[in-house]
């Protein structure tokens, strides 16, 4: 077997020493460690091809894997299953960028900051954007349809993509990068693939849009009424801008001050308490909205701020801080991506990736904020509120210990609430193994048989990533 792996991507490519090897088979989050047969440092698809063949005829499974920034377990192998893992950094290429037709083709180890700077070089943006920007990699954003924080206005990573590359069960490979945005011949394997974590296939290439470079931005943080107003909030200054807003970060107290505590160095954005905090972005990339005013502010940065304005006076808003610098407004970015360290380094917490509709986030929080506080709990909560997903950290309150909380009693609360509100329990993280038992008792009976059926139509001997995604037992019946 190694031999055979040896012979395709060369010896220098194949680890399997325990100083080679660890840091691949260990989960960002710690919880999940297991061995491999070993790791597989592919260049090309053609070598992804070929190790799938060589894994498969030896009945040995592949586990998919880029830059390691996952938090459900799905890019390591299981404890019980011989497995190979494939990491793809290497394949790291932007084969084209169409700037004509805004689009780039890359490799799927490419990381996502080097996707985002190639495509500045042409005045476009990628605009899929996370904390873990300088460190994931496309092929894991497909894998886990990955979202972030400018969903509201570009959508998730699946909307995001035209085409893809992928190698299949077997080492059969599908090339789909045409880029096409009508494409009416048949089944859409792209967005099957997209999402499916390395269950059906490994993407290797895709194909994205890019967007025109802003000229213009305005960022601000708002102290906001309540919750249910900071929805009105968004939708006033969607209709104002035209559809302009690219993010709206919800961060309540409890975050903020925890990322305060866990990094001390951090200047809050606004004075007192600041209840319903919102991080706000509108961009335009029209030349006039970038414009110099006679006062020296910039046209949308002036527009926004009357509509600010407007909004105090209502009551809506009742505090803004509006970035005057670049400096500003990278301290605003940094304080919102710095909350999963902050929260991990704050102590034990149970982390919730979920999404609601619009309309049902604040009752969502009102009911269950209180609830978690009678059980000992301090909710730590952030979301990309603009498209309805909150992250959802329980930890201890103050004073209370994390082994007395009654975690399995809260999160039965939580998901029962989350159920009745018709909301998901995996928004953008992904499944891997963390969630399959969520996956199991919440996810509806008819389509999780579908998707076991799908999975063993394209995957009838179990190959890929097996034990991730999708749970391979009995589905309770839909009376159950």
């Amino acid at each position: 077997m190694l031999d055979g792996l040896f012979a395709i991507v060369g010896t220098a490519h194949v680890l399997t020493e325990d100083v080679d090897v660890a840091a691949y088979l260990e989960d960002w989050t710690g919880q999940y460690c297991a061995p491999a047969v070993a790791v597989v440092r592919p260049a090309s698809t053609q070598q992804v091809a070929d190790v799938v063949k060589l894994c498969e005829a030896h009945g040995i499974a592949v586990v998919p894997q880029g830059g390691r920034t996952g938090l459900c377990g799905g890019g390591v192998p299981l404890v019980d299953q011989p497995s190979v893992v494939i990491c793809l950094t290497r394949m790291n290429a932007v084969r084209a960028l169409d700037a004509a037709g805004r689009t780039v083709t890359v490799e799927a180890g490419t990381v996502l900051e080097t996707l985002h700077a190639a495509a500045l070089e042409h005045k476009l943006i990628f605009p899929l954007m996370f904390g873990a920007k300088g460190s994931c990699t496309v092929g894991g954003n497909l894998s886990t349809n990955a979202g972030g924080s400018n969903v509201v206005r570009y959508g998730t990573t699946r909307e995001l993509c035209l085409g893809i590359e992928a190698v299949m069960p077997g080492g059969s490979v599908i090339n789909a990068l045409t880029g096409l945005r009508k494409d009416n011949t048949g089944y859409d394997l792209k967005d099957l693939l997209i999402g499916a974590e390395g269950t059906l296939g490994i993407i290797t290439a895709a194909v994205f849009k890019l967007f025109p470079e802003p000229s213009a931005r305005s960022t601000a943080f708002l102290s906001v009424v309540s919750l249910g107003a900071a929805i009105e909030v968004l939708n006033r200054l969607q209709d104002y801008t035209g559809g302009g807003v690219e993010a709206f970060e919800y961060m309540p107290q409890p975050a903020v001050d925890v990322i305060c505590k866990v990094f001390p160095d951090t200047r809050r954005p606004l004075e007192g308490t600041v209840t319903t905090g919102i991080l706000v972005e509108v961009a335009s990339s029209r030349p006039q909205d970038a414009a110099e005013l006679k006062d020296g502010s910039i046209r949308l940065e002036a527009e926004v701020m009357e509509l600010f304005a407007e909004l105090m006076e209502e009551g809506l808003v009742l505090d803004a801080m509006l970035a005057q610098s670049q400096q500003q407004r990278a301290d605003l970015w940094k304080m919102r991506e710095q909350i999963l360290e902050a929260i991990t380094e704050n102590g034990p917490a149970y982390h919730m990736d979920i999404s609601l509709p619009l309309a049902q986030i604040a009752p969502f929080v009102e009911a269950m904020d209180p609830k978690m506080s009678q059980l000992g709990i301090q909710p730590l909560t952030v979301g990309h509120l603009g498209d309805g997903n909150l992250h959802y950290a329980l930890s201890a309150a103050q004073g209370c210990d994390w082994d007395s909380v009654p975690l399995e009693t809260a999160k039965e609360l939580v998901f029962s609430k989350l159920v009745a509100l018709r909301g998901s329990f995996s928004a953008e993280h992904g499944i891997g193994q963390s969630k399959l038992p969520l996956m199991t008792k919440l996810k509806e009976p008819a389509q999780l048989a579908v998707m076991q059926e799908i999975k063993k139509a394209f995957d009838p001997k179990n190959t890929m990533n097996p034990g991730k995604l999708i749970p391979m037992g009995p589905i309770k019946s839909s009376a159950a």
